[in-house]
């Protein structure tokens, strides 16, 4: 964290009390302080209730260099962040006619007329800067007083994310708040536990003085984070030594550096070697592809998924043999290959990846327990099953494998790179 200046943030909001929607904000702001260099010192998540605002925010000023608000900037009666943050700031609350011109432009896009009520939103603190929003009708706010800085931003994320990169961070930096320069790195791991990994790299990372070391466990995945503080005592030429020495140790459970995701990672592999991909999926229910399809420019390697739960679908979609369903099972290492490679022939890939198995709270047997998943592989050079142990509820189990799953064929996409040619018939037991 920052020796010299103490960030908090607030986030605005009674469906995230409520428990009715996760606090995205806090995620997406801790990384983005991390990025330069600073660590938020707290963060409120508090009610949409003037005198809820008003007194944590009085607390959080007082003893903060810069606190950035999410949410409560909206034109409906709930929305009371603006209003109540500038009477305790003794503000005055001033028309602005530019906010009004762009609302009433947004509206006419859409081919309809502005309520009245949006007009609420085209007030502003007498001494804030407007931050643009070119996706949603909340300006955000930026306020220099008493020594200190106040960012308001608007609670959606599509909205908050480019108001910060774009607007926030530029002026934070020519406030001297962050540095000009990137003092953080991130390293992303598949396969591998938070101790195992801080057993690893932990040699590497203790003799350097102001370097800041944290680890963020989520759905099989482990990411690294190292930082400097305010960019002064490492510089980033330091902080990448530091990570390439880590990326050594930690082998082919390293992923990538930064925060792709290990279906971009494949796809880039993928367009690499010319090659695509399709996928056949059971219990993920169509995670694996959506995983593709996020990504910009997909359509050049992913050629299709399949999702088949029900057996006649296994059989109807990716040609699995019904013989083989009634002499195997849906869950066994046979089927999972055959899903595979029918959806390679289906959609005509070069690689087919397939998962199936028991997520739960039902089904299993007492061979395959609830949590027994299949995965399948197939490749130019031959085809592989691997079985996983897993041992969630049934989200976490379908979201672990579809990350075991991508993170397998990352590690055989690594190797046949590596040695151009895979073992034959190897066979795996992997537990979670």
């Amino acid at each position: 964290m920052s020796s010299t200046h103490r960030v908090e943030t607030i986030t605005l909001g009674d469906e995230l009390l409520l428990g009715i929607r996760e606090n995205t904000h806090l995620t997406y702001l801790g990384n983005q302080l991390a990025h330069h260099g600073l660590e938020a010192a707290a963060n409120l998540v508090i009610k949409d209730d003037p005198e809820e605002i008003r007194l944590f925010f009085a607390e959080s000023w007082e003893r903060s260099d810069v606190v950035i608000t999410t949410g409560g900037l909206g034109p409906t009666s709930d929305d009371l962040t603006r209003e109540t943050i500038a009477k305790f700031l003794g503000e005055e609350l001033i028309f602005d006619e530019s906010v009004e011109q762009h609302i009433k432009e947004r509206f006419s896009l859409l081919d309809r007329t502005m309520p009245e009520i949006n007009l609420r939103q085209c007030y502003r603190p007498k001494n804030a800067e407007i931050l643009a929003n070119p996706y949603g009708t909340a300006p955000g706010l930026f306020i220099k007083k008493d020594g200190k800085i106040l960012a308001m931003l608007p609670g959606p994320a599509r909205e908050m994310h480019p108001m910060f990169e774009e607007q926030v961070v530029p002026r934070l930096q020519a406030a001297g708040i962050f540095p000009e320069i990137d003092c953080y790195l991130q390293l992303r791991t598949a396969g591998i536990g938070e101790s195992d990994l801080a057993e690893k790299v932990g040699h590497l990372l203790e003799s350097h003085e102001g370097l800041i070391v944290g680890y963020c466990a989520h759905a099989g995945m482990v990411d690294l984070r190292l930082s400097s503080l305010d960019g002064e005592l490492l510089s980033q030429e330091k902080l990448t030594q530091i990570g390439e020495a880590c990326c050594e140790a930690i082998g082919e459970d390293f992923v990538c550096f930064g925060d792709r995701t290990i279906a971009k990672v494949i796809f880039r592999e993928l367009r690499t070697l010319g090659k695509t991909l399709a996928v056949a999926e059971s219990c993920t229910g169509g995670l694996l592809s959506s995983s593709f399809t996020e990504i910009d420019g997909i359509s050049k390697v992913f050629h299709g998924g399949a999702v088949c739960y029900h057996n006649d679908a296994k059989v109807q979609m990716v040609d699995v043999p019904e013989s083989m369903l009634g002499q195997h099972g849906a869950v066994s290492e046979e089927v999972a290959i055959a899903m595979a490679t029918g959806a390679c022939e289906r959609f005509g890939a070069d690689y087919g990846l397939s998962v199936t198995g028991f997520a739960g709270p039902t089904g299993g047997t007492q061979v395959l327990p609830i949590g027994s998943i299949y995965l399948g592989y197939a490749s130019p050079v031959g085809v592989w099953a691997k079985k996983l142990q897993l041992r969630g509820d049934r989200a976490s189990n379908r979201r672990r494998a579809a990350t075991a799953a991508l993170d397998w064929m990352r590690r055989k996409l690594r190797k046949y790179k590596l040695e151009d040619v895979y073992a034959a018939g190897e066979n795996e037991d992997f537990s979670i």
